[in-house]
């Protein structure tokens, strides 16, 4: 997926109703998980990613700094995020437990 042409967002648009749900590309532009939450707000807010799994099954729960991840709007108006890390990067990062 190329993201050149989609906007990032705004720091005051980086909130947990804007951004559950929003779908996380890696660095291969592939699709590796999904925020389920966003604990604290602004720049030192932490998502909680689901990373891996298949229909629900072996989803794990990880805690990623915002730092680490770009939120962007594609031309259709949906949220989506990048990072630079990768799924198994991610899968190897400790259970978040919330």
């Amino acid at each position: 997926m190329d993201h050149s042409s989609h906007m990032p967002l705004q720091a005051g648009e980086i909130i947990a109703p804007n951004v559950k749900g929003a779908d996380i590309y890696g660095p291969d532009d592939k699709m590796i998980g999904n925020v389920s939450e966003m604990l604290g707000i602004g720049q030192n807010a932490t998502a909680v990613i689901e990373v891996g799994g298949f229909f629900g099954v072996g989803v794990k729960q990880v805690a990623l700094d915002m730092s680490r991840i770009d939120f962007m709007r594609d031309e259709n108006g949906k949220i989506l995020a990048h990072t630079k890390m990768t799924k198994v990067e991610l899968k190897n990062l400790p259970e978040h437990h919330g």
